[in-house]
């Protein structure tokens, strides 16, 4: 008897101002893609973090993690419900909940961070863990920034990450986001 092949569902959550690919499996959200990158970014990921996995596009069932992602770049909600499955050593796992616990609208240092998690000589390893997060926006990794506030490395680009900042501070930024009104999964 042979095991069926798991699937790893996946759309595109499209405004007039984003577009982002998102996957997720049975247990949740666990991918949200840079904006405006390629196919290839989520097959490139998915290969590498769930490679016996099939991807199959799924709109209807990714259509609540789009819409409360939509929801959060339109400016509300200030955090997210919705189930996220990520998978991570538990050092990542531990980081990646340190940064769930920033405020909206604030930002900490990596080694803020890395106090956080009982590990404040890590702060470098605490940096890598944020660069593995797979689930952008949800687990809010643009809310890090340099020891003296500076903005550094994001995995979708500095421009994507002080948009997010803006957006969440009020600054005129958001206007854009909020200019867009329809959200399309396609």
């Amino acid at each position: 008897m042979s095991v069926p092949t798991p699937i790893l569902y996946w759309s595109v959550l499209e405004t007039e101002d984003w577009r982002l690919h998102l996957a997720a499996t049975e247990e949740g959200l666990c991918f949200v893609g840079a904006q405006g990158q390629p196919y290839t970014e989520l097959t490139d990921w998915a290969s590498a973090r769930y490679p016996r996995h099939e991807l199959a596009r799924d709109d209807s069932r990714l259509q609540p993690y789009a819409a409360e992602l939509a929801a959060f770049l339109l400016g509300k909600p200030e955090h997210f419900a919705l189930p996220l499955a990520c998978r991570g050593t538990s050092f990542q796992e531990s980081v990646w909940q340190a940064l769930r616990a920033i405020p909206y609208g604030e930002t900490r240092s990596y080694s803020d961070i890395a106090r956080a998690i009982g590990k404040p000589a890590a702060v470098r390893a605490v940096g890598a863990a944020i660069g593995a997060n797979p689930v952008l926006i949800a687990i809010p990794c643009h809310r890090v920034v340099g020891k003296n506030g500076t903005l550094t490395g994001y995995r979708g680009g500095l421009d994507m990450k002080s948009r997010l900042l803006a957006m969440e501070s009020g600054c005129p930024l958001t206007a854009t986001v909020a200019a867009s009104a329809s959200v399309e999964i396609r």
